[in-house]
């Protein structure tokens, strides 16, 4: 047996050096599982689901390095008993390659969203590498004392813990990070009084947020100027972020998009920005399977109706029938959109092609005729939202038919793209709701004369629902595919199944593992003038 705490001899101080080393070790072997509690907004619910389902492969891969490293120890250990105790350390070599192995193919494998070093993130790898040089500490003295042919194998069977070590690290740190969130929140609030004449906006819905909140900056921009929280920025840190880094005193008007995964969200964010203005724009079973039902998801969203009572303003989608529900019972003022039926803002006459849509825009008494680049139904809606918006904020039918005409597609959510060969490309991959997902197979219908190709990895976030939808989205994109490429497996077999019960050619589906995977698909099947529909790219913890 070793004598580590002797001091005189080097073994404590090479065990000391071993710890630091594979405290580093873990940290970037741990990047996964760092990167999926991230993407789970550091909730441990969506990071343990994602254990569940897609996990276990790097599970697995962990298991591999740890068994494999350990019984090359072993043996070295074996081999070399008798001789200097010095040379037993040699076996760590082993335990290196295969975790150099492992991070290099995790680190490099194609991620939607990397993890981002942001300051939290670096407390979190703070705590888990001081974590990770105790547990290996520990480990090689208790394995010394009491087995000392394993010696160092114990080490090598740290990754094991990884899985558990980060969730925990994120429990550890949780008070500390809900008090530095909460300075933040108050510093922000505290800059919000220096604008007391700031046209304060706020935009809900289970989808369409974004896409309304850059078409409302679009509009609104003919006469006002716009703050808008960028990308996806809809938490209160989200919204936090831009108030302190984006809001000069020379803007006019701040839009704040309001994301929500449980009943209260969007009450906490009204209370931030203290919004005068609001948009609902459609609901759905999006992030169900946090919410639960349909009406808490219908309750969350009219919390910004609510708040709006005293003298505030909302606009309402009232196509979407929770949202009609809500603006009966509301009480602010109000005002309602629509392309199915007359309401206060409404489009008739619409007529869509490849290069964007023409529609007769209804205001009241006052009908003209506008143009925008936008494809879809859904973006019509979302669009006279943000013509409701900016008629109660002043702009005149000519500023709101220039503004109409400037709006462009979002990144990634159906927007068009031509490629070589006379090939279109419709990506909608940021996300997909049912909803959604339906009307870009109504955009898909439209090419005419093509050959239509769908590339999917099917509807996330719908809890109980998950299965039973992504059938019926296969039920769907039978109507209207002529070949279908289903990405990932989590939903392969929901898709195909929905695909061949509504008398789809078998032949003509196809499976990748990764959306990557699908380049090799395409150089196999692709001719001129295919249009292809990329429908959703799950991120990176759905992998």
């Amino acid at each position: 047996m070793i004598e580590f705490f002797d001091f005189s001899n080097g073994h404590f101080y090479i065990a000391l050096a071993i710890a630091i080393v594979n405290a580093f070790v873990l940290c970037f072997e741990g990047y996964k599982f760092l990167q999926v509690i991230q993407l789970s907004g550091y909730h441990t619910r969506g990071y343990f689901d994602w254990l569940n389902s897609s996990g276990g492969v790097y599970v697995g891969r962990l298991a591999i390095v740890a068994v494999l490293s350990s019984a090359c120890m072993i043996v070295t250990n074996v081999i070399l008993d008798g001789y200097s105790d010095y040379l037993s350390y040699l076996g760590l070599i082993f335990y290196l390659l295969f975790s150099y192995i492992y991070i290099i193919n995790v680190y490099y494998a194609p991620k939607k969203t990397p993890l981002k070093m942001t300051n939290r993130m670096n407390r979190a790898i703070i705590l888990l590498f001081i974590l990770c040089f105790v547990i290996s500490f520990g480990l090689i003295i208790l394995s010394s004392m009491f087995l000392s042919i394993f010696r160092f194998g114990a080490v090598a069977l740290s990754p094991l813990l990884l899985p558990i070590l980060v969730p925990f690290v994120h429990w550890v740190m949780k008070p500390l990070e809900h008090a530095i969130n909460k300075g933040y929140i108050k510093k922000s609030a505290k800059k919000l009084e220096q604008f007391p004449n700031l046209i304060r906006i706020g935009i809900t819905g289970s989808f369409g947020k974004t896409s309304t909140k850059n078409f409302l900056a679009t509009l609104l921009s003919e006469k006002y100027s716009v703050c808008a929280t960028p990308f996806n920025f809809n938490t209160p840190m989200g919204i936090t972020k831009t108030v302190l880094q984006y809001l000069t005193m020379g803007h006019q008007v701040l839009i704040a998009e309001m994301g929500a995964r449980q009943q209260g969200d969007i009450k906490e964010l009204c209370e931030l920005v203290q919004p005068k203005y609001g948009i609902i724009t459609s609901i759905g079973a999006q992030h169900i399977a946090t919410f639960k039902t349909l009406d808490n998801v219908k309750k969350t969203k009219a919390e910004l109706s609510q708040y709006l009572e005293k003298d505030g303003f909302c606009v309402f989608n009232i196509d979407s029938e929770p949202v009609a529900e809500i603006e009966k019972n509301s009480k602010c003022k109000k005002s309602t959109v629509s392309i199915k039926q007359k309401a206060d803002v409404y489009a008739t006459d619409i007529l869509t092609n490849a290069n964007g849509t023409i529609f007769k825009l209804h205001i009241g008494e006052d009908v003209f005729e506008c143009s925008t680049k936008l494809l879809g139904m859904h973006n019509i809606s979302n669009l006279l939202l943000c013509v409701a918006m900016a008629k109660e904020l002043g702009l005149t039918n000519e500023q709101i038919k220039a503004g109409v005409a400037k709006v462009s597609p979002v990144e990634h959510r159906l927007q068009l793209i031509n490629a070589e060969n006379d090939v279109v490309i419709l990506d909608d991959t940021y996300n997909a709701s049912i909803e959604g997902s339906q009307r870009a197979l109504e955009v898909l219908s439209m090419f005419k004369d093509r050959r239509k190709i769908v590339i999917t990895p099917g509807l996330v976030e719908l809890g109980t629902l998950e299965r039973l939808e992504n059938y019926n989205f296969g039920a769907r994109i039978s109507k209207v595919a002529d070949i279908v490429i289903i990405v990932n497996k989590t939903h392969y077999l929901s898709i195909r199944q929905g695909l061949l019960d509504n008398g789809f050619d078998e032949t003509k589906i196809y499976e990748a593992e990764t959306m990557l995977a699908t380049q090799n698909v395409m150089k196999e099947i692709l001719m001129p003038k295919d249009v292809i529909l990329w429908e959703n790219d799950l991120p990176d913890n759905y992998i």
